[in-house]
């Protein structure tokens, strides 16, 4: 077969990280590679928020609101900020929309052009690694206001325990222990999270703790979307357990969110936590 049309470089046996290979091939490709005007350009995009994900026994769930802005409009309702990284990893997005998508692609075909030279997956902490540093890549656009900052997390097959990682824009990875949140509402999700998280929460009680959390983050924070009870719609919530990752149905979210929306008709301030001394 007749190879006159390849370039030399996608036939050079090479690194296995496909981000790598696309800086020394085409690095215009890359999404930190473009040149921008002087300025803050954080108003030019859409933006995403809120992330929070929750680690039980048997697992880790993630979960984001479908709500991004530009300024004081809403840009898009329905927008997708939980992703699948791989079959046991997934990464949820918040920052400039556009920009953090991109990424997302990005990381997803590096940990599968890694799987495909090395005849293995990375382990947990390995994809944890290779995201920081996409992260840290885009800097530039960062401190022009065009700032990524995920939120990963997956199933340690190793260590059989769900995981959860955090990022500051320079690329910076932080373990985060039983759960965490990001985006414009962070603050007010981990506040309800702080009350409502125990150490025997289940799958059910896991989903429903991050529906409550995006519930009272979207309360508080103008950026954060709520459960659209009018067009139905509702947090996208990803679930990854040793069996690998799945998408919970629409069906089984709106569920949980019309007893979550349910129980704030007679308790606007949602559950009570138990004191303990």
């Amino acid at each position: 077969m007749s190879t006159s049309r390849i370039p030399a470089s996608y036939m050079t046996p090479g690194s296995s990280s496909f981000a790598d290979f696309l800086a020394s091939a085409q690095p215009d490709l890359l999404p930190g590679r473009r040149t921008l005007p002087m300025g803050d350009a954080a108003g030019l995009a859409p933006h995403g928020t809120t992330i929070v994900s929750v680690t039980y026994a048997g697992g880790v769930v993630m979960a984001g609101d479908r709500r991004a802005t530009m300024g004081n409009v809403i840009a898009q309702r329905d927008i997708q900020k939980v992703f699948p990284a791989d079959e046991f990893s997934c990464v949820g997005i918040a920052g400039t929309a556009g920009l953090a998508v991109e990424m997302v692609r990005l990381f997803q075909v590096e940990l599968e052009h890694y799987e495909k030279i090395e005849g293995s997956t990375l382990s947990l902490d390995g994809k944890a690694n290779r995201l920081s540093a996409l992260i840290r890549g885009n800097l530039g656009m960062a401190m022009q206001g065009l700032a990524v900052v995920p939120l990963f997390a997956g199933f340690d097959l190793e260590q059989n325990i769900g995981r959860i990682f955090s990022y500051d824009v320079t690329g910076g990875r932080y373990e985060e222990t039983a759960f965490h949140s990001v985006g414009s509402g962070s603050m007010f999700a981990r506040g309800a999270l702080k009350k409502l998280y125990r150490d025997d929460l289940d799958e059910t009680g896991a989903v429903t703790a991050v529906v409550q959390a995006l519930y009272d983050a979207a309360d508080d924070d103008s950026a954060t979307g709520g459960p659209d009870m009018t067009r139905r719609i509702f947090p996208v919530v990803h679930i990854i357990t040793a069996d690998g990752g799945r998408r919970l149905p629409d069906a089984e979210v709106a569920a949980v969110a019309d007893r979550v929306v349910g129980g704030r008709m007679r308790r606007p301030d949602g559950p009570i936590a138990e004191l303990e001394a």
